[in-house]
């Protein structure tokens, strides 16, 4: 519990950050709406893009005058955020220890390798809790000079849903790298990069259909917000391959963390 308890202080003024950051792209977002919103003749202007770039990014498959479909087209830059912030606590929380040179310390207390992680991977879950609560409640709060409907209102629930297990997939992938990597100085990075990665693999499936067979290996298509919005329920097969990338990846975590020498 001590550990625990330290490890969300220590991460507090991240989250603060990170929810500062989110808080703001969704206040840009809001803003840039108040050009849209209920004025169809400001959508002329996607007909001057290329056809494969609208479909890459969603922005032909919502009505963007309303706040329901320009909110969908922003969902994926929200979730990659929440993503890279999971990570980011996933990977740093557990090898920050061998960073800070802190990691002898946390040997000589009377807890087991497995309660460590365990205490520091409970300490990420809460802030990637909070960082969803506080992307929901500042969303409601900002939209509302434009009275959104129950629709909206149930298709962000299903957003927030969705955002809270990619950054589930992305923390599990996390805290497997952390406590995996004996070169732990570079965990952080490798799990930004595999963030990166899958983003462009959703990008290439919207721009391709030849590259539809990716959309296994890419979280960001599992949770597509188009498909959210159209039927209003998630796909059985994409919470089962999403259930077994976490489990997978945080017994991989345990597993590793236990059988590898530190750096002390």
């Amino acid at each position: 519990m001590n550990i625990f308890i330290h490890e969300i202080k220590a991460n507090f003024k991240s989250l603060v950050i990170w929810s500062a950051i989110i808080g703001l792209l969704i206040l840009i977002a809001v803003s840039k709406f108040s050009a849209f919103a209920g004025d169809p003749e400001t959508l002329k202007i996607l007909d001057t893009m290329p056809k494969p770039l609208l479909d890459a990014f969603n922005m032909q498959a919502f009505n963007l005058t309303t706040v329901s479909g320009f909110y969908g087209l922003m969902f994926v830059y929200f979730t990659i955020m929440g993503a890279i912030a999971a990570a980011m606590w996933g990977s740093g929380i557990i090898s920050k220890e061998e960073r800070d040179k802190t990691v002898e310390f946390s040997l000589v207390l009377p807890v087991s390798r497995n309660r460590v992680v365990t205490a520091k991977a409970l300490a990420a879950l809460v802030n990637c809790i909070a960082m969803v609560l506080i992307t929901w409640g500042i969303s409601i709060v900002a939209v509302q000079s434009y009275a959104p409907d129950g629709k909206f209102y149930s298709f962000l629930v299903m957003e927030m849903i969705a955002m809270f297990i990619i950054e589930m997939i992305f923390l599990a992938v996390g805290l497997l790298l952390g406590c995996a990597m004996k070169q732990f100085k570079r965990s952080g990075s490798l799990a930004v990069a595999i963030i990166l990665v899958t983003y462009f693999m959703y990008v290439l499936i919207g721009m391709e259909n030849d590259f539809d067979f990716l959309k296994y290996f890419t979280p960001f298509k599992y949770f597509d917000a188009v498909a959210l919005f159209n039927t209003g329920r998630m796909e059985p097969l994409y919470l089962a391959l999403s259930a077994v990338i976490v489990v997978g990846c945080v017994a991989g975590a345990y597993w590793t963390y236990n059988r590898r020498d530190l750096y002390i």
